[in-house]
């Protein structure tokens, strides 16, 4: 029997890439099952269950951990490896859209808020589908943190670039918010505290998202502001 050779050192790295790889995936498929046994308990209990707002609390928990695994999955796709490529293709908005409603109903139905969408739903565009549902849960999910009751996702051709905004009806970003969402798309990820900060970690794998998408010589970008047509929270994606 041969003796097992030693690992060089440009395998480790790799081998270790496809182990974390491998080992969220597994993670992100049990919360899946939690998080759609949560669901159907949801949909079929009376919101006057006294368990309903722990019920609900849990699933939007588990969404939130479903959604941090997305995105450590969205950094090794930036990697470039074979088995998780960056994959561009065209996609209706309304198809986009609809994915989108359909994910997050219960558990925006559960939180007492209401979703709406303003978009051309024949308007196609090319792009990572599941990078952007992925960036996209994180923003409602947020936005559910800072909405009184209303969340908009509005989708529109802007000057060439495809506008993808996610906005409440809330007080607004705190500055803390607003500055995390500058040093993330800055590439100063030291600005971004990912222990203290729950969205810190979305919005540096978001802006990594936004620029990972380019066409021409441009690439994505990501913006926080107040205002929008709510007049509170707006999560602004820019796509090339």
């Amino acid at each position: 029997m041969q003796p097992r050779q030693p690992m060089d050192d440009q395998s480790r790295p790799q081998e270790l890439f496809l182990f974390l790889a491998s080992t969220a995936h597994d993670m992100k498929n049990s919360l899946s099952v939690l998080s759609g046994t949560l669901e159907r308990l949801l949909a079929e209990a009376p919101q006057a269950e006294p368990a309903y707002p722990q019920m609900a609390h849990m699933l939007h928990q588990t969404r939130r951990l479903n959604n941090q695994l997305m995105q450590l999955l969205a950094l090794y796709k930036q990697v470039g490896t074979p088995e998780y490529p960056f994959d561009m293709r065209a996609l209706e908005m309304g198809e986009l859209t609809g994915q989108v409603a359909a994910s997050e109903k219960v558990l925006l139905q559960s939180r007492g808020v209401t979703l709406d969408i303003d978009c051309d739903p024949q308007l196609v565009w090319h792009f990572d589908e599941d990078l952007i549902l992925g960036v996209l849960s994180h923003a409602i999910h947020n936005a559910t943190n800072y909405t009184r009751d209303r969340v908009r996702l509005a989708i529109a051709e802007v000057d060439g670039w495809l506008e993808i905004r996610v906005e409440d009806n809330g007080d607004g970003y705190p500055p803390s918010m607003l500055e995390a969402g500058v040093a993330a798309m800055n590439g100063a990820t030291s600005g971004v505290n990912f222990l203290t900060n729950s969205a810190g970690l979305g919005l540096y794998f978001t802006s990594e998202v936004a620029k990972m998408h380019r066409h021409r010589g441009r690439h994505g970008s990501l913006r926080l502001e107040n205002g929008g047509a709510y007049g509170g929270g707006c999560f602004i994606l820019r796509l090339p």
